[in-house]
Protein backbone atom coordinates (compact mmCIF):
# COMPACT_ATOMS: atom_id res chain seq x y z
CA UNK A 1 0.00 0.00 0.00
CA UNK A 2 2.63 2.23 0.97
CA UNK A 3 4.79 1.70 -2.58
CA UNK A 4 1.06 2.46 -4.04
CA UNK A 5 0.81 5.68 -2.54
CA UNK A 6 4.29 6.67 -3.58
CA UNK A 7 3.20 5.57 -7.08
CA UNK A 8 0.29 8.11 -6.77
CA UNK A 9 2.03 11.03 -5.69
CA UNK A 10 4.58 10.91 -8.81
CA UNK A 11 2.23 12.99 -11.47
CA UNK A 12 1.73 15.34 -8.56
CA UNK A 13 5.46 16.16 -7.72
CA UNK A 14 5.90 15.93 -11.70
CA UNK A 15 3.16 18.55 -11.73
CA UNK A 16 5.59 20.93 -8.88
CA UNK A 17 8.66 20.45 -10.93
CA UNK A 18 7.05 21.46 -14.23
CA UNK A 19 4.43 24.27 -13.49
CA UNK A 20 6.02 25.28 -9.73
CA UNK A 21 9.58 24.91 -9.58
CA UNK A 22 10.97 25.11 -13.34
CA UNK A 23 9.48 28.33 -13.67
CA UNK A 24 10.24 30.00 -10.33
CA UNK A 25 13.83 29.10 -11.54
CA UNK A 26 13.47 30.64 -15.04
CA UNK A 27 12.26 33.85 -12.65
CA UNK A 28 15.46 34.02 -10.65
CA UNK A 29 17.67 33.24 -13.90
CA UNK A 30 16.21 36.24 -15.99
CA UNK A 31 15.95 38.31 -12.91
CA UNK A 32 19.61 38.67 -13.31
CA UNK A 33 19.83 40.28 -16.71
CA UNK A 34 19.52 44.26 -17.40
CA UNK A 35 17.63 45.09 -20.34
CA UNK A 36 20.16 45.08 -22.67
CA UNK A 37 21.08 40.90 -21.37
CA UNK A 38 24.13 41.77 -19.56
CA UNK A 39 24.05 40.13 -15.79
CA UNK A 40 23.49 42.62 -13.47
CA UNK A 41 22.18 43.66 -10.13
CA UNK A 42 20.26 46.24 -11.49
CA UNK A 43 16.90 45.07 -11.27
CA UNK A 44 17.27 44.33 -7.51
CA UNK A 45 18.32 47.87 -6.99
CA UNK A 46 15.30 49.48 -8.67
CA UNK A 47 12.61 46.63 -6.93
CA UNK A 48 13.80 48.46 -3.68
CA UNK A 49 12.91 52.45 -5.05
CA UNK A 50 10.69 54.39 -4.25
CA UNK A 51 8.69 54.32 -7.30
CA UNK A 52 8.35 50.75 -6.74
CA UNK A 53 7.62 50.65 -3.11
CA UNK A 54 4.69 52.95 -3.85
CA UNK A 55 3.44 50.76 -6.59
CA UNK A 56 3.40 47.62 -3.88
CA UNK A 57 1.59 49.87 -1.33
CA UNK A 58 -1.00 50.92 -4.04
CA UNK A 59 -1.86 47.10 -4.73
CA UNK A 60 -1.59 46.27 -1.64
CA UNK A 61 -4.43 48.87 -0.25
CA UNK A 62 -6.29 47.92 -3.56
CA UNK A 63 -6.47 44.16 -2.91
CA UNK A 64 -7.12 45.37 0.63
CA UNK A 65 -10.18 47.28 -0.40
CA UNK A 66 -11.13 44.53 -2.56
CA UNK A 67 -11.11 42.06 -0.24
CA UNK A 68 -13.21 44.05 2.40
CA UNK A 69 -16.00 44.75 0.30
CA UNK A 70 -16.31 41.30 -0.66
CA UNK A 71 -16.01 40.43 3.50
CA UNK A 72 -18.61 42.54 4.02
CA UNK A 73 -21.32 41.38 1.22
CA UNK A 74 -20.26 37.71 1.16
CA UNK A 75 -21.10 37.15 5.08
CA UNK A 76 -24.25 38.33 5.67
CA UNK A 77 -25.24 36.53 1.92
CA UNK A 78 -23.05 33.44 3.59
CA UNK A 79 -25.28 33.72 6.94
CA UNK A 80 -28.42 34.45 4.31
CA UNK A 81 -28.03 30.95 2.11
CA UNK A 82 -27.09 28.67 5.38
CA UNK A 83 -30.37 29.71 6.94
CA UNK A 84 -32.22 29.38 3.72
CA UNK A 85 -34.68 26.69 2.84
CA UNK A 86 -33.61 27.06 -0.90
CA UNK A 87 -29.93 26.35 -0.20
CA UNK A 88 -29.44 24.52 -3.23
CA UNK A 89 -30.79 27.22 -5.31
CA UNK A 90 -29.24 30.05 -4.08
CA UNK A 91 -25.97 28.37 -3.99
CA UNK A 92 -26.25 27.90 -8.11
CA UNK A 93 -27.51 31.12 -8.68
CA UNK A 94 -23.81 31.99 -6.60
CA UNK A 95 -21.78 29.88 -9.18
CA UNK A 96 -23.54 30.37 -12.70
CA UNK A 97 -21.57 33.79 -12.70
CA UNK A 98 -18.58 31.76 -12.29
CA UNK A 99 -18.58 29.82 -15.44
CA UNK A 100 -19.29 32.61 -17.67
CA UNK A 101 -15.79 34.35 -18.96
CA UNK A 102 -14.36 36.30 -17.07
CA UNK A 103 -13.54 38.62 -20.51
CA UNK A 104 -16.87 38.83 -21.14
CA UNK A 105 -18.19 39.66 -17.68
CA UNK A 106 -15.76 42.79 -17.86
CA UNK A 107 -16.85 43.85 -20.92
CA UNK A 108 -20.57 43.57 -19.60
CA UNK A 109 -19.65 45.75 -16.78
CA UNK A 110 -17.77 48.05 -19.04
CA UNK A 111 -21.39 48.36 -21.74
CA UNK A 112 -22.71 49.33 -17.96
CA UNK A 113 -20.40 51.84 -16.85
CA UNK A 114 -19.28 53.36 -19.92
CA UNK A 115 -20.38 57.51 -21.25
CA UNK A 116 -23.46 55.82 -23.20
CA UNK A 117 -23.68 52.98 -21.56
CA UNK A 118 -27.15 51.74 -19.68
CA UNK A 119 -26.83 53.53 -16.45
CA UNK A 120 -26.01 56.95 -17.79
CA UNK A 121 -28.93 56.10 -20.29
CA UNK A 122 -31.03 55.66 -17.55
CA UNK A 123 -29.53 59.15 -16.00
CA UNK A 124 -30.24 61.04 -19.44
CA UNK A 125 -33.57 59.65 -19.15
CA UNK A 126 -34.29 61.09 -16.40
CA UNK A 127 -32.79 64.28 -17.37
CA UNK A 128 -29.93 63.88 -14.78
CA UNK A 129 -26.30 64.95 -16.39
CA UNK A 130 -24.39 61.77 -17.22
CA UNK A 131 -21.39 60.40 -15.06
CA UNK A 132 -17.78 59.30 -15.93
CA UNK A 133 -17.89 56.20 -14.29
CA UNK A 134 -15.88 54.11 -16.35
CA UNK A 135 -11.86 54.69 -16.22
CA UNK A 136 -11.90 55.15 -12.00
CA UNK A 137 -10.42 53.53 -9.35
CA UNK A 138 -14.31 52.94 -7.57
CA UNK A 139 -15.48 51.19 -10.74
CA UNK A 140 -12.53 48.87 -10.61
CA UNK A 141 -13.36 48.33 -7.43
CA UNK A 142 -17.06 47.66 -8.59
CA UNK A 143 -15.72 45.15 -10.81
CA UNK A 144 -13.08 43.54 -9.10
CA UNK A 145 -15.40 42.79 -5.81
CA UNK A 146 -18.16 41.54 -7.75
CA UNK A 147 -16.07 38.97 -9.16
CA UNK A 148 -14.19 37.58 -6.03
CA UNK A 149 -17.63 37.80 -4.44
CA UNK A 150 -18.19 33.93 -4.92
CA UNK A 151 -15.00 32.70 -3.98
CA UNK A 152 -15.20 34.71 -0.77
CA UNK A 153 -18.43 33.23 -0.05
CA UNK A 154 -17.95 29.37 -0.58
CA UNK A 155 -15.74 28.92 1.86
CA UNK A 156 -17.73 30.83 4.68
CA UNK A 157 -20.74 29.32 3.61
CA UNK A 158 -19.00 25.86 4.04
CA UNK A 159 -17.67 26.38 7.64
CA UNK A 160 -20.87 27.97 8.79
CA UNK A 161 -22.69 24.73 7.41
CA UNK A 162 -20.77 23.07 10.05
CA UNK A 163 -21.77 24.45 13.09
CA UNK A 164 -24.18 22.54 15.17
CA UNK A 165 -27.41 23.87 15.04
CA UNK A 166 -27.59 22.45 18.82
CA UNK A 167 -24.54 24.98 19.63
CA UNK A 168 -26.82 27.88 18.72
CA UNK A 169 -29.90 26.49 20.48
CA UNK A 170 -27.75 26.31 23.70
CA UNK A 171 -26.76 29.58 23.47
CA UNK A 172 -30.10 30.76 22.48
CA UNK A 173 -31.62 28.80 26.07
CA UNK A 174 -28.71 30.37 27.95
CA UNK A 175 -30.14 33.41 27.33
CA UNK A 176 -27.40 34.81 25.02
CA UNK A 177 -28.98 37.86 22.67
CA UNK A 178 -28.73 37.47 19.10
CA UNK A 179 -25.66 39.81 19.01
CA UNK A 180 -23.94 37.71 21.65
CA UNK A 181 -24.31 34.27 19.74
CA UNK A 182 -22.92 35.92 16.72
CA UNK A 183 -19.69 36.80 18.38
CA UNK A 184 -19.27 33.42 20.53
CA UNK A 185 -20.30 30.59 18.91
CA UNK A 186 -20.81 32.09 14.52
CA UNK A 187 -17.18 34.21 14.67
CA UNK A 188 -15.25 32.09 16.00
CA UNK A 189 -16.49 29.09 14.15
CA UNK A 190 -16.28 31.05 11.14
CA UNK A 191 -13.01 31.87 11.28
CA UNK A 192 -11.37 29.41 8.99
CA UNK A 193 -13.85 30.15 6.39
CA UNK A 194 -13.12 33.85 6.80
CA UNK A 195 -9.26 33.17 6.88
CA UNK A 196 -9.68 30.61 3.45
CA UNK A 197 -11.87 33.82 1.73
CA UNK A 198 -9.49 36.35 2.28
CA UNK A 199 -6.43 33.86 0.99
CA UNK A 200 -8.32 33.52 -2.28
CA UNK A 201 -9.62 36.93 -3.19
CA UNK A 202 -6.76 38.92 -1.09
CA UNK A 203 -3.53 36.95 -3.35
CA UNK A 204 -4.92 37.66 -6.60
CA UNK A 205 -6.26 40.79 -6.53
CA UNK A 206 -2.94 41.97 -5.58
CA UNK A 207 -2.40 40.49 -9.76
CA UNK A 208 -4.68 41.57 -11.59
CA UNK A 209 -4.03 43.48 -14.83
CA UNK A 210 -7.12 42.62 -17.60
CA UNK A 211 -9.83 44.26 -15.48
CA UNK A 212 -7.33 47.03 -14.00
CA UNK A 213 -6.70 47.85 -17.59
CA UNK A 214 -10.62 47.31 -19.11
CA UNK A 215 -12.20 49.01 -16.40
CA UNK A 216 -9.72 51.53 -14.16
CA UNK A 217 -7.53 52.25 -17.71
CA UNK A 218 -4.41 53.96 -16.44
CA UNK A 219 -6.07 55.36 -12.84
CA UNK A 220 -5.04 52.49 -11.12
CA UNK A 221 -1.28 51.28 -11.35
CA UNK A 222 -0.43 47.80 -9.44
CA UNK A 223 1.73 44.46 -9.48
CA UNK A 224 -0.67 43.49 -12.74
CA UNK A 225 -0.39 45.97 -15.12
CA UNK A 226 3.32 46.72 -14.05
CA UNK A 227 4.31 43.11 -15.07
CA UNK A 228 2.67 42.75 -18.13
CA UNK A 229 4.21 46.30 -19.01
CA UNK A 230 7.71 44.96 -19.07
CA UNK A 231 7.11 41.57 -20.47
CA UNK A 232 4.50 42.56 -23.31
CA UNK A 233 5.50 46.38 -23.46
CA UNK A 234 8.92 47.07 -22.84
CA UNK A 235 9.98 43.75 -23.15
CA UNK A 236 11.90 43.89 -20.20
CA UNK A 237 11.98 40.18 -19.23
CA UNK A 238 14.40 41.31 -16.11
CA UNK A 239 12.51 43.42 -14.45
CA UNK A 240 9.38 41.63 -15.22
CA UNK A 241 10.82 38.78 -13.54
CA UNK A 242 12.19 40.54 -10.74
CA UNK A 243 8.50 42.20 -9.78
CA UNK A 244 7.18 38.52 -10.24
CA UNK A 245 9.46 37.29 -7.98
CA UNK A 246 8.85 39.86 -5.28
CA UNK A 247 4.67 39.00 -6.03
CA UNK A 248 5.79 35.24 -5.29
CA UNK A 249 7.72 35.85 -1.74
CA UNK A 250 4.68 38.24 -0.65
CA UNK A 251 2.02 36.18 -1.57
CA UNK A 252 3.46 33.22 0.53
CA UNK A 253 4.10 35.91 3.41
CA UNK A 254 0.55 36.08 3.12
CA UNK A 255 -0.08 32.15 3.07
CA UNK A 256 1.89 32.11 5.98
CA UNK A 257 0.66 34.43 8.20
CA UNK A 258 -3.00 33.72 7.29
CA UNK A 259 -2.57 29.54 8.16
CA UNK A 260 -0.31 31.08 11.83
CA UNK A 261 -3.77 32.72 12.44
CA UNK A 262 -5.67 30.16 11.74
CA UNK A 263 -3.56 27.28 13.92
CA UNK A 264 -3.61 29.95 16.83
CA UNK A 265 -6.99 29.76 16.13
CA UNK A 266 -7.89 26.38 16.32
CA UNK A 267 -6.07 26.32 19.24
Amino acid sequence: MRKINNFLFIPYLLWMILFIIIPVILLIYFSMFDLHGHLSLENYKKIVSFKYFQMFWDSIMFATAITFITLLISYPAAYFIKSSKYQNLWLLILIIPTWINLLLKTYAFIGLLSHDGIINQILSMLHLPKTDLLFTAPAFLLVASYIYIPFMILPIFNSMKDIPNNIIQASSDLGANSFTTFRKVILPFTKQGVLTGIQVTFIPALSLFMITRLIAGNKVINIGTAIEEQFLVIQNYGMGSTIALCLIVFMALVLIITNTKSSNGKG
